[in-house]
């Protein structure tokens, strides 16, 4: 049915941002063979971090949850952007997590559990995927989140 992600998106009360251009020399995906790349996406907003610093020392679990959903709604801009029908993909593969975490964090999955979760929510069973959540000492621009995603698309 056409229109059906953009249907889940309005009864969710969600509207996807613009899609961003990057912060360096790579482009903010890759459609190729029947299967999308997007980029890694921070939890940006307006252009703007939401969400910066390190998940066990200043944020909690719930803060490091809003940064993913964040990243995977900038996810799934890029995708439109790409794809101009989101209806188009076929199914989501795989998210690459990355949490800026302290030394004695250890619930990275918690975190990324609100991407995966909204990825369902918004792309019904096309939203069940693969994953990968590690933690890491820093990245860029300090937020507390990086996702990237792959698509196999039609």
């Amino acid at each position: 049915m056409a229109g059906e992600i953009e249907a889940r998106l309005k009864a969710l009360d969600l509207v996807l941002p613009e899609a961003r251009a990057t912060l360096g020399t790579y482009v903010p995906y890759l459609h190729l063979n029947g299967q999308l790349f997007i980029s890694g996406q921070l939890p940006l907003k307006d252009g703007h971090v939401m969400i910066a610093g390190k998940l066990g020392a200043g944020l909690d679990v719930s803060k490091g949850q809003e940064a993913a959903r964040l990243c995977a709604i900038n996810i799934l801009s890029q995708a439109k952007a790409a794809l101009r029908d989101l209806d188009r993909i076929v199914q989501l593969l795989r998210l690459n997590g990355f949490v800026n975490a302290a030394p004695n964090f250890v619930d990275h999955p918690k975190v990324l559990n609100a991407a995966s979760d909204l990825m369902v929510e918004i792309l019904g069973p096309k939203g069940r995927h693969t994953r990968v959540a590690i933690g890491a000492t820093s990245l860029p621009l300090n937020v507390a989140v990086e996702i990237d995603a792959v698509f196999a698309v039609d």
